[in-house]
């Protein structure tokens, strides 16, 4: 009798009490760390965009200045000064873009507020800037959420990010420019298969857009600032409405998006962001931090972690440079920070598998291709022929045809039009001293099959 009491006894205690939570099925993901690995370029005055040229050089935009800058070789000089910036509050020169045709059209793509609105131009460069050419204007000005950034897709198309210029009716007015993300041609016109045809709206319902960044699969991540209560990370998909100013951060609103995560903005005010090493980084203005998200599939997969907190002040822009590191901008000199010795300054982080870049002339690459009707398949060999290793590479060429990549081995490769990028996998990623790495890829083309005329490793151009 008691045998049986006792066995009702643990019935009931195992009814009643919560069973312990279930192991949890993979891994979630932690952020990779980054290391300061040293200073880039110094004495900036409000620099607000940076693009990449194919020769590993960058240009930089300064806010109030309305100058360009171009970082090569651990020197800064001007090449120019965009015609038309008016600066003030936070309008004047933002965002810059390089599209991948930049080797043939010598095209640099610039946002900025002008005398009546906001509005982009492209511009020819050689070694100076161009007359611009306006390609999209009418985009809602003001002293405050003016957006500015600007990002080439895979599909070759620009995106724009704009703000609603302190109206917060524009970010749900389908007829405005303000409040939205833009998806236009190199040409400014609306791109083919956006939501609506003839419209060059992509989303809806934002505040104040300033970072952009596309990630290995082509998904598009934007940063958002929000007004007193969260700032968000959004993956952005065509034509969905984002909900500002009917809602601010997570609502579970089905007729919005919701934020794949979300801070208040005393940690965040997410500026420029980019994607790397399956996360996402945004640099933080008022939060004076670098923030890294882990995601998978386009969903969070792990817990944001911060670096650098106050070490720089605040931070406009993080993105990824050609050498696999990031570069980290700062924004003191904005009028809003606390200017530091040599601000605004761009830092260079590493994840200790990346060098600084190896001198011109000490690689080599041996293309070899075999060809057959409407089909190829490449050979690549990268030499490394200077007297340290190479830790962690990327290897950059363009296209001289309409080639095609359709699978690869031994490396990551991505495509966008003519430009490709290879970076290295695990196992292949140290070529030691008069070493060399392999990797191979198959792909179509029509026309010619031209071999690429050069290659560059880490932001060096290689010798043939």
């Amino acid at each position: 009798m008691r045998r049986i009491a006792a066995t009702l006894v643990v019935l009931l205690i195992a009814l009643t009490v919560p069973a312990a939570a279930a192991e949890p099925v993979g891994v979630l993901a932690v952020p990779p760390t980054p290391q300061a690995a040293g200073t880039v370029a110094t004495g900036l005055a409000a620099p607000w965009g940076l693009a990449f040229l194919p020769d590993g050089s960058a240009l930089v935009s300064e806010r109030n200045t309305g100058q360009v800058k171009r970082i090569a070789n651990g020197t800064t000089t001007t090449v120019g000064t965009v015609p038309g910036v008016v600066a003030g509050g936070e309008g004047g020169l933002h965002g810059l873009a390089v599209a991948s045709t930049f080797a043939t059209d010598r095209l640099v793509y610039a946002y900025f507020t002008a005398a009546g609105d906001n509005r982009v131009v492209r511009m020819p460069f050689t070694t100076s800037l161009g007359q611009p050419e306006v390609i999209v204007s009418g985009i809602p000005k003001s002293t405050v959420h003016n957006g500015g950034r600007l990002a080439f897709g895979p599909d070759g198309m620009l995106y724009v990010a704009t703000g609603d210029a302190g109206q917060s009716a524009n970010a749900q007015n389908p007829s405005s420019l303000g409040g939205k993300i833009l998806r236009v041609t190199p040409a400014g016109a609306a791109a083919p298969g956006n939501p609506t045809a003839g419209n060059r709206l992509w989303s809806l319902g934002h505040r104040n857009v300033q970072g952009l960044a596309f990630d290995g699969a082509g998904r598009l991540w934007a940063s958002e600032f929000g007004q007193n209560t969260w700032d968000e990370l959004n993956l952005i998909q065509a034509g969905r409405n984002y909900g500002w100013p009917v809602v601010e951060g997570r609502a579970g609103n089905p007729s919005y998006t919701d934020p794949v995560t979300q801070w208040s903005p005393g940690e965040a005010s997410p500026s420029g962001i980019a994607f790397s090493r399956d996360t996402v980084w945004l640099a933080s203005l008022r939060g004076q931090r670098l923030w890294a998200v882990p995601v998978r599939d386009g969903a969070l997969d792990g817990t944001p972690v911060s670096f650098f907190t106050g070490t720089y002040g605040r931070l406009r822009l993080v993105t990824d440079a050609p050498d696999g590191s990031l570069w980290l901008m700062t924004n003191n000199t904005d009028g809003r920070g606390t200017p530091r010795p040599g601000d605004d300054q761009i830092q260079r982080l590493t994840f200790g598998t990346t060098n600084p870049p190896p001198p011109t002339g000490s690689c080599r690459v041996t293309y070899a291709p075999t060809t057959w009707q409407n089909g190829f398949t490449a050979n690549v060999t990268v030499a490394n022929t200077s007297s340290t290793p190479v830790n962690g590479w990327t290897l950059t060429w363009t296209f001289g045809g309409n080639q095609q990549i359709t699978n690869e081995w031994n490396a990551d490769i991505t495509q966008n039009g003519t430009s490709v990028t290879a970076r290295n996998v695990t196992h292949n990623g140290t070529i030691a001293p008069s070493g060399s790495q392999g990797f191979g890829f198959q792909g179509t083309y029509s026309g010619a099959n031209s071999v690429p005329g050069s290659f560059t490793l880490n932001g060096v151009t290689c010798t043939g």
